[in-house]
This record gives C-alpha cells, structure tokens and sequence, in this order.
C-alpha cells in the first residue's frame, strides 16, 4: 500500500490514505468533501459494506428462523434464542405497550445484529481488504474504509432513522393534534406565552438526542480504528527495517503483542456499542409513547 511516492509512505500518509473514503456523486463521478455537512457526496465503500453485511445478517437471522425447532436446539439455535430472549427482555421493560412491542423488538434485534456486524469489520486486519481490491481490481484508493460505523453519515444516517422511527410512533400513538400540542405545551405548561421556548426546547431535544446518538457510535469506532492503524505501523517499521540488532526489532514483537491485546479488547467495545445503541433506540422509542 505504498504511496504515489518513491518509498514506503510516513506514518502520517499511511494514515490518511487509509482515511481515505470511495467518494461519489449522485452522477458517479469521483468527488472529494470538503465541507463537514455536503448532500451532494457520498461514500460508496460505507453504503457498500453496510448495504453488504445488513443482507447477511437478515439471511442469519432468516436461517435461525427457518430451522428452528422444538426439541434441543443445536449451538446456532440456542445462540440465536439467547439473543433473541436477551433483546425482548429489554424491549418489555422499556416499551409497555404490547402491540408495539411486537414491531420495536424487532427492529431493536435488527439493529443490534446489524452494528455489531458492521463494528466486527474493524477486527479484520487494516490492510486485507484494501489489498485484495488492489490485487484484483488494480486500483487502491477504493474500498478503504471497511467499517461502516467509523463513518461519520452512517452514524448519524442510523440516528436520523431513529428519530423518524420515533416521529412516526409519537403520531401513531397521540395523533397529530395529541403530538401538535406536546411540541408546544412541554416541558414547561400550556401558556401560550410559553408555547415558542417550549417548541425550541423540544427542537434541541430532537436535536441533541439524535446527534449525540449517532456521535457516540462513531467515536468509539472511528477510535478503534486509528489505534489498529497506529497497531499496524509497528509491524509495518518492523518489516520494512527489519534487523535483529536495531531497536525495530521489538517493534514486531510490541505489533503481536499490542494487536492481540487490543483486538481481545475491542470485541467487548464492537458488542458493548451495539448494545447501547439498540438500547438508545429502545429508549427514544419509548419516550415516543409516553404523554406529556
């Protein structure tokens, strides 16, 4: 994965291509962002992996589905009951409502399969992929970013989705006029006086929910990542330097040691961030069928 340079890449570069996105337009054509917020760009790799290991998960959960039986489930079957029962117990103590609890705990077991799907690709070695697209394809400044979560626009997109989840439940269960009135009679009373602070209050809610929803997840992820690519550069000194008398020597041994301690490590944050995301959402979409 060598540079446009003659020699190995610093640190730095090494770094930023691998931060380099597969970036397009809505005519295909290739783009480069430059601003924070830009509709007009998006990235092929993390709607590529992400579009990818949802239809997996869907097609595990379908096979869990499809061979299950009543008598002693195999290893498959139990795992997937365990997470199913782990997931509707959480369901039944944040949303009362049974016959909504029927939709929300499935769409809560779908989006924690789904992250933690799209999280474990950060547990595959940072140049693996990238290098097999180059080895087939000839191009390696393509599908580099392999973890949909460490991107900021899947985050946030997930986020988004979950207020529009949230928005829809609120309607269904109080009704336009019923969700109307909330927007401007709480927190703070029904004073028409108090109706345009009560409006911008809820505003900041929705707000301030979704970004941090969709923050927290890319933070943790986007940092996981940077410490396997920091991981990854000591191995790279070691082999590019290699010589038993050199200080680069122990690099490769800091690189096995490092790598295996972290990737231990980061298997319970790829779990545990699923977890609390599916857990956000639970919680959003009950707060939804609360009334004011």
């Amino acid at each position: 994965m060598a540079a446009e340079s003659v020699g190995a890449p610093t640190a730095g570069e090494y770094i930023q291509h691998h931060l380099h996105h597969l970036q397009k337009d809505f005519a295909f054509n290739d783009v480069v962002q430059k601003k924070i917020v830009d509709f007009g760009v998006f990235n092929l790799d993390s709607v590529f992996w992400s579009v990818l290991l949802g239809v997996i998960g869907c097609f595990v959960m379908w096979r869990a589905a499809r061979h299950a039986t009543a008598g002693v489930p195999g290893r498959f079957q139990a795992a997937m009951e365990i997470l199913v029962e782990m997931v509707d117990n959480q369901a039944k103590g944040v949303i009362h409502n049974e016959k909504s609890r029927r939709l929300v705990g499935p769409l809560a077991l779908s989006v924690f399969v789904w992250i933690f799907l799209m999280n474990a690709m950060d547990m595959l070695p940072v140049d693996l992929l990238p290098m097999a697209y180059q080895y087939a394809v000839g191009d390696h400044h393509a599908f580099q970013r392999v973890v949909p979560t460490a991107d900021l626009s899947t985050t946030l997109g997930l986020s988004v989705s979950v207020l529009l989840v949230c928005i829809v439940y609120s309607l269904k269960i109080k009704g336009l006029g019923g969700w109307s009135h909330e927007l401007v009679t709480a927190p703070f009373g029904a004073n028409p006086i108090l109706w345009p602070i009560n409006f911008l209050m809820q505003i900041i809610e929705f707000v301030a929910k979704t970004v941090s929803h969709g923050m927290r997840l890319f933070g943790n992820m986007f940092a996981g990542e940077l410490v396997f690519m920091l991981i990854a550069l000591m191995g790279g000194v070691w082999a590019w330097q290699f010589n038993p008398l050199s200080g680069g020597f122990w690099l490769g041994i800091g690189h096995v040691i490092a790598g295996s301690v972290w990737a231990i490590f980061h298997i319970l944050i790829i779990t545990l961030q699923a977890f609390i995301f599916m857990m956000l959402t639970l919680i959003y979409v009950g707060q939804a069928h609360d009334a004011h």
